[in-house]
């Protein structure tokens, strides 16, 4: 019978509910045993994600994992996946919000709360089925975000959201509006959307960016810097000023032949920006969260370009 449960969990995209294991006739003892080996995991009362799936799962990843198992084990066809988890259900990057709460749509009037899970009234919001799992569509989510959530937590998502062409950015403004408790939320809601930058290729480089921007800098993202003959000699992460270049490492590993000649690659580079005059600072996820180093780097980069006369470039 455990085996029967484990292929439907399998085929409902590694999320199974107390109530399949009873139709299975799997019992009580067997569903804990299961648990108990690690086979699955208990994410809330009654659901159940699969562990091989579980395991290697990003925290975003994690989050839809978890939204898809709850509402399937609510069983509740009015529910759908809100805010941040329907975010996680639509693939989008996450950062500086729960991970382990479930927001869903319900037949309520106010807010409720229960252990991992908050039931919110509908607000007359569509809802599309992503991979078999109700959710309110990419734009109302991001909304709901920039609402409640920080500056930092609605434009990682927007950036991506964008990029991938998830959405329009007036899109989401008018679902702000439309969602908004009061104008001024609105407006803070509606500043932060508008810092965001569909050319952003990573949640490192957006986190950087805004970084930069709160350190009072001009900064450009994905500038292709070409030489006196027009020829593009490299396509940057961020350009601050006009001067000074700054790549966001984050996972890069420069090990075995492929990282050597990757390397050797990145050098051959940094040498021909710096023969343009460019100057270059290198940031990792260990930067981000020192502020005051970033600050010093920065500013260090720019007074060595000031010192040899060189000019902001457009």
């Amino acid at each position: 019978m455990s085996d029967r449960l484990l292929a439907l969990a399998a085929a409902q995209h590694g999320v199974v509910s107390s109530p399949d294991a009873t139709r299975l006739d799997v019992d009580p003892n067997a569903l804990t045993a299961l648990v108990d080996a690690g086979t699955l995991v208990r994410v809330r009362r009654g659901a159940y994600v699969l562990g091989t799936i579980w395991a290697p799962a990003t925290p975003e990843r994690r989050l839809d994992l978890r939204a898809r198992a709850v509402l399937h084990a609510r069983g509740r066809p009015h529910e759908a996946a809100t805010h941040q988890s329907a975010l996680a259900v639509h693939g989008l990057p996450l950062h500086d919000v729960a991970l382990d709460v479930v927001d869903v749509s319900g037949n309520v009037t106010r807010v409720r709360r229960a252990s991992g899970l908050r039931i919110h009234p509908p607000a007359g919001l569509p809802v599309q089925t992503v991979d078999c799992c109700p959710t309110i569509p990419v734009e109302a989510a991001l909304a709901q975000v920039a609402l409640r959530a920080g500056r930092d937590a609605v434009v990682v998502a927007t950036d991506r959201a964008l990029r991938d062409g998830f959405t329009e950015l007036t899109r989401v403004a008018n679902l702000v509006e439309q969602l908004a408790e009061s104008p001024r939320r609105a407006t803070r809601a509606l500043r932060w959307l508008h810092l965001a930058d569909p050319l952003s290729e990573s949640v490192g480089e957006t986190r950087t960016r805004l970084m930069l921007v709160d350190l009072g800098h001009g900064v450009r993202s994905q500038v292709r810097i070409a030489d006196g003959h027009g020829i593009v000699l490299a396509r940057v992460d961020l350009l601050v000023e006009g001067c000074v270049v700054v790549e966001f490492d984050g996972l890069v590993k420069y090990e075995g032949a492929d990282g050597r000649a990757a390397l050797a690659a990145e050098k051959v580079r940094e040498d021909r920006l710096r023969a343009l005059g460019y100057e270059i600072v290198r940031l990792t996820w260990a930067d981000l969260a020192s502020p005051q180093r970033v600050a010093a780097l920065v500013r260090a980069a720019l007074s060595r370009a000031a010192a040899r006369g060189l000019l902001p470039r457009p």
